[in-house]
């Protein structure tokens, strides 16, 4: 029997137990061993929780205990999450998590660390919930020079825009909606403002690179200023607009961007609707590879952190070596790629020629005073300097082929 412990009782953390419950003789059968949950770390007590008399207040108990072979972290947060997860692996306990803020800032410093110590730190979990994309990169498609990852891989603000797109509504009130639905916290600026998709994204770039991919470095838009106008441009185009994390290659580094694209009926984006996340790969050997499912719950994002204690379960002695070093990747300037841009402006179309050259008008019903149209591809730094051109601006977006 293998004993493990879970760090956090929130909402993956009794996600977790549920699934190594429900599953056990499945799991057992994978793993070649029964894996058994003897700690649970947490402020609280749980008295109305059969779990109560698993629960420990001190991480302390599980780093010291030489029964615990495996430790699961879903707590969040860097702070105190990452000195837990350090003390685990320095007692030789393998390692999963699902906290997507402590990978993208500690992954290369902890994946060393558990190196050193011949076990595992595993972080399936932290990109895009239940989708598989971290194990497929580190063991499927290691063949392959990634030249392209595209992802959808935020649910809170996917749901957002297709509700926005579906019902019309404006972007307070679908905000409300995600809110009270449990899709968007009370503090939603991380998912709104793109700064979760923006570590998602890091945390693979630093995989296919093999160095530490800064998220702090990564240019970020959110999607706080889609408007409802916004959507019904968009349907007149035939397009929807998404929240995109990209990653491409260029020469020896990678650009790397987190922005709102109007998508076209053919991308292989275009239909991943609601909380549903799909992860776009393109590889100079296996071409494109899709990942899609359900990117964020309870029980989807757990089954990726069982997924890692079977790995760990069938590897118990040995170290699955994942590339990823402490050396820092200077990404590449992400505004050397060429975009179309949408465009809306307070401004007559004989203005917008004379700004941008070549332009595609755009009209949406019910919508005055203003023009939209889609420019030429140009460089980011083009498009800003033809910009300035033109007073009265007041949204672009840029226009997927």
């Amino acid at each position: 029997m293998i004993k493990a412990a879970v760090m956090g009782y929130g909402t993956i953390g009794s996600g977790v137990v549920e699934v190594l419950s429900r599953n056990r003789e499945t799991i057992a059968k994978r793993a070649g061993d029964v894996i058994e949950v003897k700690y649970v770390l947490d402020l609280r007590d749980f008295k109305d929780d059969p779990i109560q008399k698993k629960i420990v207040h001190d991480y302390r108990m599980i780093a010291d205990d030489p029964e615990i072979a495996i430790v699961v972290e879903t707590m969040g947060g860097v702070e105190p999450a990452y000195t837990f997860v350090k003390a685990m692996l320095t007692a030789g306990k393998h390692v999963t998590t699902s906290n997507k803020a402590l990978v993208a800032e500690k992954g290369a410093e902890l994946i060393a660390l558990a190196r050193q110590k011949k076990v595992n730190f595993m972080f399936e979990a932290s990109v895009g919930g239940g989708i598989p994309i971290i194990r497929p990169l580190n063991a499927c498609l290691t063949g392959d020079v990634m030249e392209e990852i595209t992802g959808i891989v935020n649910g809170t603000t996917n749901y957002m825009m297709t509700e926005m797109t579906e019902k019309g509504v404006d972007f307070d009130e679908v905000l409300k909606d995600a809110q009270n639905r449990g899709y968007a916290e009370k503090d939603p600026t991380a998912d709104i403002e793109g700064y979760d998709a923006g570590r998602k994204i890091a945390i693979l770039t630093s995989l296919v690179c093999g160095k530490q991919t800064d998220f702090e470095d990564v240019y970020t838009e959110g999607i706080s200023h889609i408007t409802a106008a916004d959507i019904r441009y968009a349907k007149e185009m035939g397009r929807a607009i998404k929240l995109l994390a990209t990653s491409r290659r260029v020469k020896t580094s990678y650009a790397v961007m987190v922005a709102p694209f109007l998508l076209p009926k053919t991308h292989p984006l275009y239909s991943v609707n609601g909380v549903f996340n799909a992860i776009f790969v393109r590889g100079n050997v296996s071409g494109d590879v899709m990942f899609y499912g359900s990117g964020a719950g309870k029980l989807p994002t757990a089954g990726a952190v069982v997924s890692d204690i079977v790995e760990m379960a069938k590897h118990i002695d040995k170290n699955i070596r994942v590339e990823w070093s402490p050396e820092k990747l200077a990404l590449a300037d992400y505004t050397c790629f060429k975009n179309r841009f949408f465009v809306r402006a307070k401004a007559d179309k004989a203005n917008a020629v004379e700004a941008f050259g070549g332009i595609t008008a755009v009209e949406a019903e019910g919508i005055d005073g203003e023009i939209g149209f889609i420019t030429e591809k140009m460089t980011e730094a083009e498009f800003e300097k033809r910009a300035a051109l033109l007073p009265g601006i007041i949204q672009k977006i840029r226009v997927a082929d």
